[in-house]
């Protein structure tokens, strides 16, 4: 097969780089262009705020890298360490969230969400058992649940119809009015909450919902794992393989223009729908441009990283045990700052989700030093620091961890836009979660990776399952080019 005849991937993201390897392995010649001097998109590690202390750019945590069938079939915990705390995610909690201390908890503990859950239900007190009945028939067809939320188009029969049924029931109470309905106090709700508060949106919402309910369930089973080295390490053993298989990559090339890359049977864009619109204008058909224009972005985050000279002093020490934490307080306060942000207001009282990743990472660091990587939610757009109103958040339950600070970043929702051209105002998603994007995303197909210009195809986040280091995207647009283009079958992944 000659180099003309192969493929060429723009963007070098975990789905970039996921489809990439797909392609190479079926001994399709592929090179990837990154516009960026370094590969990864939003699995990046670097020193961000101090010389000698490594922060991770975008994500962090990564509760889908053990669950996906596309890292499954990669074997990425072969490739790669991960360490899997006991405790997924916690949400601390105190008396001045407006609850009278009825978390069922006492007065300033917090709500922790271990992958044992019936350790979990243990300690939420009189929620406990209503929180477990909850989870438990999700963990039983956990396969199904994942499949039914990642498993590509959702115009597709699902592979296991109760597990589908069950998520969807799930999912409708907490995205109604009724998502209180089972609870009485204020711990579970809020674990429940800051999960779904990931995806950026009004609360509640059957969009900001499905991804809370999926990603707590994994919290339950997998766990949310912490990669060793940095996010970036998911990023090195991808690149890896994609070389080994004869693949190449270039840095620092920027693809204004599709007829940039001459003849090739198959361009797969690791971009944006925007960005896919810009650079194939000159191929593909108004109408589907007309589709991808009208493709909405969601509000944005701004990101604030700390190194501390010592651990964040929780007021509840479990927190400490938790890489992940949703420092929001009740659900009621973390629905009201979503609400504000999408008004276009920066709430005073922000939601915040925290990574704490030294404890379980201990070589990534100088000894005495501790990371803290941290975002919050602000409108579209926004160029306001922040910093301030999340340093009084954190303050509020841990006492002390102003004093703690050693030096701060500030990345705002505008310069993260200027960092990576896929995160428009800030939108890391590279695309609104919305009930409408999660089955239009970006046109009703199929085959939603697959556009309708010869050998073009989308294979970033703004394509199905949606945002996530997954590499679905990826994979899915590469079997799919493999079939139409190349006439392969999909290849073996494994080691």
């Amino acid at each position: 097969m000659s180099e003309l005849s192969g493929a060429v991937v723009v963007g070098a993201g975990p789905n970039g780089l996921a489809a990439a390897v797909t392609l190479a392995r079926a001994g399709v010649p592929v090179t990837v262009f990154e516009a960026a001097e370094t590969i990864g998109g939003g699995t990046r590690t670097t020193e961000v705020v101090e010389p000698g202390v490594l922060h991770d750019v975008c994500s962090a945590i990564h509760p889908m890298a053990l669950a996906t069938e596309f890292f499954r079939r990669f074997e990425i915990e072969r490739r790669m360490e991960f360490v899997i705390p006991e405790a997924s995610y916690a949400n601390p909690l105190d008396g001045a969230a407006g609850d009278g201390g009825a978390t069922g908890l006492g007065r300033d503990r917090a709500a922790v969400a271990y992958r044992d859950l019936d350790r979990t239900a243990a300690e939420l007190g009189r929620d406990g058992a209503a929180y477990a009945r909850f989870y438990r028939p999700l963990l039983r067809r956990l396969d199904g649940v994942v499949d039914f939320a990642l498993g590509g188009s959702m115009l597709r029969w699902p592979g296991d119809l109760l597990a589908t049924i069950t998520t969807g029931l799930r999912t409708l109470e907490q995205g109604t009015p009724l998502w209180n309905a089972r609870f009485s106090g204020a711990a579970a709700p809020a674990l429940i909450s800051g999960v779904a508060a990931h995806s950026i949106g009004r609360m509640p919402n059957l969009a900001t919902s499905g991804v809370g309910v999926v990603l707590g369930a994994l919290g339950h089973a997998a766990g949310w794992p912490v990669p060793v080295g940095g996010s970036r390490a998911i990023t090195d053993a991808l690149a890896a393989d994609l070389l080994a298989h004869g693949g190449r990559i270039e840095t620092g090339r920027a693809i204004e223009d599709i007829r940039e890359l001459g003849s090739r049977r198959a361009v797969l864009f690791d971009t944006s729908a925007r960005g896919l619109a810009r650079i194939a204008a000159p191929v593909l058909p108004r109408r589907y441009l007309r589709a991808l224009t009208r493709f909405r972005y969601g509000n944005g985050a701004t990101k604030v990283d700390f190194v501390l000279d010592g651990p964040i002093p929780w007021r509840d020490d479990r927190v400490s045990a938790a890489p992940t934490v949703h420092v929001g307080g009740s659900r009621a306060e973390t629905a009201a700052a979503e609400r504000a942000v999408a008004r276009g207001e920066h709430p005073s009282r922000p939601y915040v989700l925290l990574a704490q990743t030294d404890r379980f990472d201990p070589a990534r660091n100088p000894a005495g030093v501790n990371a803290v990587w941290s975002y919050t939610h602000v409108p579209s757009g926004s160029s306001v620091d922040v910093s301030e109103s999340v340093i009084a958040q954190i303050e509020r339950f841990a006492p002390g961890f102003r004093d703690r600070i050693r030096a701060v970043r500030v990345t705002t929702a505008a310069e993260l836009a200027n960092y990576n051209r896929n995160y428009h105002g800030g939108d890391f998603s590279a695309g609104a979660v919305s009930l409408r994007q999660l089955l239009v995303r970006p046109t009703v197909s199929p085959d939603p990776w697959r556009t309708p210009a010869a050998g073009v195809y989308l294979c970033s986040s703004s394509s199905p399952p949606g945002p996530g280091v997954h590499g679905l995207s990826g994979w899915y647009a590469a079997r799919s080019a493999l079939r139409h283009e190349f006439g392969l079958p999909e290849p073996d992944l494994g080691l």
